[in-house]
């Protein structure tokens, strides 16, 4: 049961991350994999790939294919309402944060 909570924040967690990524510049699969094994995370194409898909399907991501070194690779950009979502999760997730650390550090853990 917490591996399986576990997973679901983290899925949360790494959609907002994706859609930081995108927001800044084009990013492509392989690319995200490795941002985010720097984070600590490993997450591999049969997951990463299928998140990607599906918040393209939501209207938060937009891809376009160009060919790099003789192979086709896809890149995803944020559209217009995956920034507006990109604003608001981060403004939640400040707030969060900012009561997490708030606890954190009145010693009430």
């Amino acid at each position: 049961m917490e591996k399986r909570i576990i997973r679901d924040l983290f899925l949360g967690f790494m959609k907002v991350h994706l859609l930081h990524h995108a927001a800044q510049e084009a990013i492509y699969g392989t690319q995200m994999i490795e941002e985010l094994g720097r984070h600590g995370y490993e997450v591999g194409p049969g997951t990463l790939y299928p998140v990607l898909h599906y918040m393209e399907k939501q209207g938060l991501l937009q891809s376009y294919e160009r060919v790099v070194e003789g192979k086709v690779r896809r890149y995803y950009t944020a559209t217009e309402a995956g920034k507006r979502l990109l604003r608001e999760a981060r403004k939640r997730a400040k707030e969060l944060v900012d009561e997490i650390w708030e606890v954190e550090e009145g010693g009430k853990l």
